[in-house]
């Protein structure tokens, strides 16, 4: 396989899922850059919802992201909540109208489709290999992984089946488990 080929094809399926967000009524007029925004926010964990860890995510400066998050606020799609224990951070988080907007929108619908028009093993393998795709670009290019908790060499299940972040110290729950998170690193070995 060609790099050539799957660059074209991942740019243009990237250029049409945007193009269809554009478009969509539901989305309010939301620029891309938003809507990505908003989707990160609806997938982390409780450590991670936070303009900074936004700013790492999409890859943009923090002014950028002050400015898109300021749009989301706005448009009452997301609350800032300062830190219980930090007053100096800010927790971002979504509100009934943002999750609604993303469970209506996001995948959209155009891609939604198009995988429908797949046998089960191939989304199932065309999953795997993008993946494995992302996770080699981001250990290539040194970021953060921002994987899913329980794939993090930090999340631990304890004995008696509780879940604790060998990071934090803290107890997790099973909902964390499934959200990504900006400290996620890869288990070692892999």
């Amino acid at each position: 396989m060609e790099a050539d080929r799957v660059y074209d094809y991942l740019e243009r399926i990237s250029n049409l899922i945007r193009m269809d967000a554009r478009r969509s009524e539901s989305f309010k007029g939301l620029q891309p850059v938003q809507l990505e925004a908003l989707h990160y926010l609806a997938s982390c964990n409780r450590y991670s919802n936070t303009p900074l860890a936004v700013a790492d995510y999409l890859g943009l400066t923090k002014g950028t992201v002050s400015q898109t998050l300021a749009v989301l606020e706005s448009n009452g799609l997301i609350v800032k909540e300062s830190d219980a224990r930090d007053r100096r951070v800010v927790h971002l988080t979504l509100t009934e109208a943002g999750r609604r907007l993303l469970k209506e929108s996001i995948p959209p619908p155009v891609l939604r489709a198009a995988l429908r028009t797949l046998p089960e093993d191939q989304r199932q393998v065309l999953e795997s290999a993008l993946a494995n795709v992302l996770q080699a670009m981001q250990v290539a290019n040194q970021l953060k992984t921002f994987g899913a908790c329980k794939t993090c060499r930090y999340h631990l299940i304890l004995e008696d089946a509780r879940r604790r972040c060998a990071l934090t110290g803290e107890q997790l729950f099973e909902d964390d488990a499934e959200m990504i998170c900006r400290e996620h690193q890869l288990p070692v070995g892999d």
